[in-house]
């Protein structure tokens, strides 16, 4: 008698381990599809025109020396979208400000150098935020 319902615990057990990893393989085989069906849409997007960047697609901006500082000075142009030629549909408009910035205009930025290599920008605004007032 003891010897049955020992049997049948361990039965459940492995039914529910098995069941359990089956699931995790199902999970796991989601995300492999989700991944492998998705457009290469990354989760970033141009600051400028908010166009998504896809996979291989990245801003183009200039870095400023020095290079070990944890708050560097950069200058944000746009993405492949806006610049250099601005696609038909898109507008480019400053986040600060709120204003239209022109073709040849750019972002003022701080980049953030982690300790974690991750990377923070913190814009503070355009090339028609910041112009210099002429007396």
């Amino acid at each position: 008698m003891e010897f049955l319902l020992i049997a049948c615990v361990a039965l459940v057990i492995l039914l529910l381990y098995f069941g359990f990893i089956k699931n995790d393989l199902k999970k796991s085989d989601k995300i492999q599809q989700k991944k492998q069906n998705s457009t290469g849409v990354v989760f970033a997007r141009c600051p400028l025109c908010d166009s998504p960047l896809r996979q291989g697609e990245n801003l183009i901006s200039k870095v400023y020396r020095p290079m070990d500082v944890p708050d560097q000075f950069c200058t944000i142009y746009g993405c492949p979208h806006c610049y250099p030629a601005c696609e038909n549909h898109l507008s480019r408009i400053c986040p600060v400000c709120h204003k239209k910035v022109p073709q040849n205009g750019n972002l003022t930025a701080r980049l953030f150098n982690k300790t974690t290599q991750k990377k923070h920008v913190h814009i503070t605004g355009c090339s028609e935020c910041h112009k210099k007032k002429s007396d």
